[in-house]
């Protein structure tokens, strides 16, 4: 029997042994040493991390930041990729969350992470690597013997409405429950090569590091600055002989809208995932025309139920009206949709917000109980025995097909360049600013608008002052100054007036 992710991982490494597990620019690994590595590591981080804690890592997307990952599960603990080119206001904000004494950095980020003035221990991955090797400490099974399937894996920062971001905590029972379904319904065999694009805190890249885990396949990451240059980016996929790739939207739309198809097609590729946000059925229309032998699937899911909930395989041919369906559940998921009354909705065309139980449900957000008690909640549907459901906040409907279709927010959290965002906590970042006394951010025609008050300022010390706070991502294309904001009958700020003013 297979309980954790690291049963999976030792049966792969058996079984594959020499085959290629991940690659990058520089590095490539096989399973076998991948293994050795990780449980290496692992006995020198167990002097510094008690078990079921964060392995917080601050490093930049590699073999060895994977190689960190695991030798954290086997030390009996969870990791949590921290990006060191956040500000420090947000960096600090998620290793307070975690509760980290120690960090696990790599040399070039020396400055910035000594410079927050945390007083974390630090361990430079240089040091722990030459600390492993001179010592050669021989691997004591002990803890990872201890661990069971609800021990955490990962936790995966997003953005949090009360200004601060939210760390989703997600256990092996999660992982080997999706991964396990993932890896059988699209049919991904250990000859497989995967090419990875989406950062390690973003949970897409989940899909990728434990579906080769799962079944062998080998994994190679693509690195970050490929993604300004189609041409290198689809010489990658070539040279890589790039089976499948599972990325978010606006990845495969640099391709589709900067013209790369005219210099090469990645005709290698069978399998094209797609999730984050709304696929443009142009730029759609665009890659299936240019890699037609291809499946492409659509696939939905927050962050709290372990990756994605449900899918749809796009038809062969799509017209320009075609509407793209979030599809079916993933098996072992009940997906299902309450109106404002908590009554189940089954008809068709009639909008609610979609809600998930299952074993993918994750534990919830790490040290917020507040906002884990919101979120996850017993099902109002079922009044005879516990069970735990995840309220997404996103509102979708039944077509006349029977399939589910994304419709919108309920609230005022958004996906935008394949990141989920609170707009509050951008207009609480705008709010600090001392010319600004109120702000209002709206997310139209794939553009975030901050509207403010106060003394009107200029664009570029508005982007200088948030640059402190928010990731890159997250600051407004526009900022609107008015006198006043237009507001509601019942005295709220009227969103729907600003978006015209947008759109106008």
């Amino acid at each position: 029997m297979k309980y954790t992710v690291l049963d999976y991982l030792e049966a792969t490494s058996e079984k594959y042994a020499d085959k290629t597990a991940f690659a990058d620019v520089q590095e490539s690994v096989n399973w076998k040493d991948f293994v050795k590595d990780a449980k290496a590591i692992s006995s020198f981080l167990e002097k510094y991390f008690d078990p079921r804690t964060a392995v917080p890592v601050v490093t930049e997307k590699s073999v060895l930041t994977l190689k960190l990952f695991f030798a954290a599960l086997y030390a009996g603990c969870f990791y949590s990729f921290v990006d060191a080119t956040f500000p420090d206001e947000r960096l600090l904000s998620m290793i307070s969350t975690l509760k980290a004494k120690t960090l696990v950095v790599d040399r070039k980020f020396q400055k910035k992470i000594e410079g927050l003035g945390s007083d974390c221990k630090i361990i430079y991955t240089d040091d722990l690597l030459k600390e492993v090797k001179e010592a050669n400490v021989p691997y004591n099974p002990a803890r990872r013997n201890q661990i069971v399937d609800v021990d955490p894996v990962y936790a995966n920062f997003t953005s949090g409405t009360t200004g601060m971001p939210k760390a989703v905590l997600v256990n092996h029972r999660n992982v080997v429950d999706f991964i396990s379904c993932f890896a059988e319904v699209f049919d991904i065999q250990s000859s497989e090569n995967l090419a990875n694009q989406a950062p390690f805190d973003f949970d897409v890249s989940v899909k990728d590091i434990f579906t080769a885990v799962f079944t062998g396949a080998a994994v190679h990451l693509v690195p970050k600055a490929f993604f300004s240059f189609p041409t290198k980016l689809l010489d990658y996929l070539e040279e890589r002989e790039i089976t499948t790739i599972i990325w978010a939207v606006s990845a495969m739309c640099i391709i589709s809208t900067l013209g790369g198809f005219k210099y090469k097609k990645p005709l290698t590729l069978k399998k094209i995932m797609f999730s984050g946000e709304v696929m443009p059925v142009k730029q759609l229309r665009i890659w299936k025309e240019n890699v037609p032998d291809a499946k492409y699937i659509n696939l939905y899911g927050p962050t709290e139920i372990t990756c994605n909930c449900t899918y749809a395989e796009v038809p062969q041919s799509i017209g320009e009206d075609y509407v793209l369906p979030i599809g079916i559940p993933f098996p072992n998921e009940r997906v299902f949709l309450l109106d404002e009354n908590d009554a189940l909705i089954t008809e068709a065309e009639k909008t609610g917000e979609l809600c998930v139980s299952g074993s993918c449900v994750a534990p919830g957000y790490y040290n917020n109980g507040e906002r884990t008690a919101q979120a996850f909640v017993q099902n109002p549907q079922n009044a005879s025995y516990f069970e735990r459901i995840y309220r997404t906040g996103d509102l979708a409907s039944y077509g006349k097909d029977g399939l589910l279709y994304y419709v919108s927010r309920k609230d005022t959290q958004i996906k935008h360049m394949g990141h989920r965002i609170e707009l509050s906590e951008i207009e609480g970042a705008v709010e600090k600013i001392c010319s600004i006394t109120r702000a209002c951010c709206i997310f139209s025609q794939n553009k975030i608008s901050a509207f403010y008050t106060g003394q009107e300022t200029d664009k570029k010390e508005i982007v200088t002052a948030l640059k402190t706070s928010l990731p890159v991502y997250m600051i407004p294309s526009n900022f609107i100054f008015i006198e006043e904001f237009p507001l509601t009958k019942n005295g709220k700020v009227d969103k729907r007036a600003l978006e015209a003013k947008v759109n106008g």
